[in-house]
């Protein structure tokens, strides 16, 4: 097992047993670990302690960055590309497959492929001459080249590794500069771009609700198409869907697992908090 699996497993029991709070000796069993060598690795991993690592992912945490938002219209404004050392400090840009693209399965395109390891586990990267068009977490990695042909069934698909592939393992490690930029090459509905647009303007450490983000794309009756256009989301962590949660504070659902969100979100809130 990685390090990640191993806290993965952790996690995944913290979450099912919250309310008990599970102590350090419980998690550092699920994860096959002495609790001196489960405290050290996940110090190691996250940069705070495991007990303050729950503290980020609790519903009270939660509750309280919501209620930071000064109001909708701060929000939708906040574009989350200053300050140094943070996740949007590199800057992203996304662009629109052409309707010839978007309709006839990339039939003119060619997509490269290539796999690279994360914090968050395994993913796999795929880029069109203009961008970044796929980057999902994956257990079975002929699972994720399956999904990607799939979407693409006309394309000329090939294992390369990109220059945006090397960004994107420099973005993971966290060590770009102010100089990149990544772009993303993206299908979607009209809706759909729109809704990842406003993704991209959560700053790092900082969560949204559904209702939160529907309005600030200016769809604010639309909270239901909002969810689905969040979680048809292509590119995992660039464009961070993983910020957007429940109004209750819960997480909510993630299509590379609720385990990997607590462990997005909490990574996030943990090197955003003060030293200390």
């Amino acid at each position: 097992m990685t390090d990640y699996q191993r806290i993965e497993a952790a996690l995944i029991y913290a979450q099912a047993h919250f309310q008990a709070q599970p102590d350090l000796d419980e998690m550092a069993r699920q994860a096959h670990w002495s609790p001196f060598h489960f405290q050290r690795k996940f110090q190691e991993w996250a940069g705070v302690s495991p007990k303050k690592f729950l503290q980020f992912l609790s519903l009270g945490h939660a509750k309280q960055l919501l209620r930071q938002q000064a109001s909708v219209a701060d929000a939708a404004h906040e574009t989350g590309l200053s300050g140094t050392g943070r996740l949007h400090d590199l800057f992203v840009t996304l662009e629109a497959m052409t309707p010839g693209e978007y309709r006839h399965g990339g039939a003119a395109l060619n997509i490269q492929y290539s796999y690279g390891e994360s914090l968050f586990g395994p993913y796999l990267v795929g880029s069109t001459d203009k961008g970044i068009c796929k980057l999902v977490f994956f257990d079975d990695p002929a699972a994720a080249l399956a999904e990607l042909q799939q979407e693409w069934p006309q394309a000329t698909i090939t294992a390369e590794v990109a220059q945006s592939h090397t960004q994107v393992a420099r973005f993971f490690a966290r060590e770009f500069s102010a100089s990149d930029r990544l772009h993303l090459h993206l299908k979607g509905t009209p809706f759909q771009l729109k809704i990842w647009e406003s993704l991209l303007r959560i700053p790092e450490g900082q969560r949204r609700t559904y209702t939160q983000l529907a309005e600030a794309a200016a769809c604010g009756a639309a909270v239901r198409a909002t969810g689905t256009a969040i979680g048809a989301n292509p590119v995992g962590y660039l464009i961070p869907c993983h910020r957007v949660i429940r109004q209750t504070g819960e997480l909510g659902q993630y299509r590379w697992g609720n385990p990997r969100k607590a462990a997005l979100l909490g990574w996030e809130a943990a090197r955003g908090a003060p030293a200390g």
